[in-house]
């Protein structure tokens, strides 16, 4: 059952890049960006990164943490990290615990085939822990100045 606008979201324990353990209750007080993408290292998951990364400044003034997250496994997401120089860190979900309590799998079509993936998606969860905001089905160009806005209005209204 998907999170719900205003419900807190229930903790969880992640493994990430820089040989780090992401709690969601460790970050309370902070606002917190979790993206979802497909694939490590695919051009659009690359340009999406970049584009969070190139932002962190400001995300970082209003209080937002960003961490993503794929199915990759953790040496795909650190190589992904070092390769991209992302300033933030990479969860991998490879048995897929995050992907599920977001709702972000879904059945994909490619090439004629379907199979099970990550929709691209992103959440805003607020310093209470409890989901500001979501955005389903991104669409990469534009996407990350349209977190940032929320997170700075957030921010702001706190």
């Amino acid at each position: 059952m998907p999170i719900e606008i205003g419900q807190t979201v229930t903790d969880f324990s992640a493994t990430a890049t820089g040989d780090t353990t992401v709690t969601l209750a460790a970050l309370r007080g902070k606002q917190v960006v979790i993206y979802f993408y497909p694939k490590a290292s695919t051009p659009g998951c690359t340009t999406e990164g970049g584009d969070f990364r190139d932002r962190k400044a400001a995300f970082d003034a209003a209080n937002t943490v960003i961490l993503g997250v794929s199915r990759d496994g953790l040496r795909a997401q650190e190589n992904f990290k070092a390769k991209q120089d992302f300033n933030f860190e990479l969860i991998s979900d490879k048995d897929e615990s995050v992907c599920t309590l977001f709702d972000v799998i879904k059945l994909k079509k490619m090439y004629g085939k379907e199979h099970l993936g990550v929709e691209r998606s992103t959440f805003l969860i607020d310093k209470e822990g409890k989901l500001a905001n979501e955005w389903r089905g991104v669409k990469v160009p534009g996407h990350v100045d349209e977190v940032l806005a929320a997170a700075e209005k957030l921010n702001a209204s706190r």
